[in-house]
C-alpha cells in the first residue's frame, strides 16, 4: 500500500466551521504575492458524497488557480488558506462572525506565505491554525 503524505503543516486538524466556500468560488487574494483574484479548484482534505462539490471554511487549505494578477502569476495553480468568508459561522462562545468578502492567502504546499503582508482582517480561527499567517497579519478578528 502506498504511503500517505501530509501536505499541510497546520497546528491542528480541521474544525467543524460552517463552510462558505465551494469549488468554483472566486476569492480576493489578501496578500501582496502578485495575485488579485483566485478561484478554488480543489480542497485536499475533504471527501464528499458522489456529485457533491467539495467545500471549505475558515482556516482550510485549498487549491486555487489565479484569475487576475501579474502576468507571471495568472493561470498558475497554487495553494491558499481561507482567511475570510461571507457565510456566517458560529464561535464556541455563541457569537456569529461574517466578513464582507471571501479572501485567501497564497501559500506554499508546506504552509509558508508567499507574500510579506496581509491586507485586511483575518479570522482568529485561521490565525490559530496557521501560525505563519498570524505572524504577518496586521489585524486578527
Amino acid at each position: 500500500m502506498a504511503k500517505k503524505t501530509v501536505k499541510s503543516k497546520a497546528a491542528f486538524p480541521r474544525k467543524r466551521i460552517t463552510p462558505g466556500i465551494i469549488v468554483g468560488t472566486r476569492l480576493t487574494v489578501a496578500d501582496n504575492s502578485g495575485a488579485k483574484v483566485a478561484m478554488v479548484i480543489g480542497v485536499p482534505e475533504v471527501k464528499t458524497r458522489l456529485r457533491k462539490l467539495p467545500y471549505a471554511g475558515i482556516g482550510d487549505l485549498v487549491v486555487v488557480t489565479i484569475k487576475k494578477g501579474t502576468p507571471d502569476t495568472v493561470n498558475q495553480v497554487m495553494y491558499g488558506i481561507i482567511v475570510r468568508q461571507r457565510k456566517p459561522y458560529r464561535r464556541p462562545d455563541g457569537t456569529r462572525v461574517a466578513f464582507e468578502d471571501n479572501a485567501v492567502v497564497i501559500v506554499t504546499p508546506e504552509g509558508t506565505p508567499k507574500g510579506t503582508e496581509i491586507r485586511g482582517p483575518i479570522a482568529r480561527e485561521a490565525a490559530e491554525r496557521w501560525n505563519m499567517i498570524a505572524n504577518i497579519a496586521t489585524m486578527i478578528v
